[in-house]
């Protein structure tokens, strides 16, 4: 990885070692991103012998195409970080707003009909006899 410039030669103001270390940290950054490394460490803070608080740190550092291999691809579902998952949210709120209106719609329907009474008021189908409250109370005394 030796820099070249435009006329075909090598840079002589870049010497033989920092051309090997930028190879190097190239190729390392390149390994790390093509197999991933993962670090882990935990923080704990004790009081006499009694832990407080306990914090693990995890940190993972691939390519998103080695992490989506690895079965992690929770950026795609963030609304934060992905248009097509905020697109995704905004649908499902449209959804559950339209169902919520539709059971509004409907209880208010219902309400309706409970407060308009049975079709005859003389009997009491379908309320198993018992009528409305002010019948029940005419049929106590």
């Amino acid at each position: 990885m030796s820099e070249i410039s435009w006329t075909g030669q090598r840079s002589p103001a870049r010497s033989m070692a920092g051309e090997r270390s930028s190879a190097n940290l190239a190729d390392l950054l390149e390994r790390i991103l093509d197999k991933g490394i993962v670090i882990v460490g935990d923080i704990r803070v004790n009081l006499l012998d009694i832990e407080l608080l306990t914090i693990k740190l995890r940190l993972l550092v691939a390519s998103v195409d080695r992490a989506k291999e690895m079965g992690i691809d929770w950026w795609e579902h963030d609304p934060s970080l992905s248009s097509k998952a905020r697109q995704d949210e905004t649908a499902r709120a449209q959804d559950a707003d339209r169902e919520l209106l539709e059971e509004n719609r409907r209880l208010r329907e219902r309400l309706a009909a409970l407060e308009a009474g049975p079709p005859d008021a003389g009997t009491n189908a379908g309320t198993g006899g018992a009528g409305r409250p002010e019948q029940r109370k005419e049929r106590r005394s």
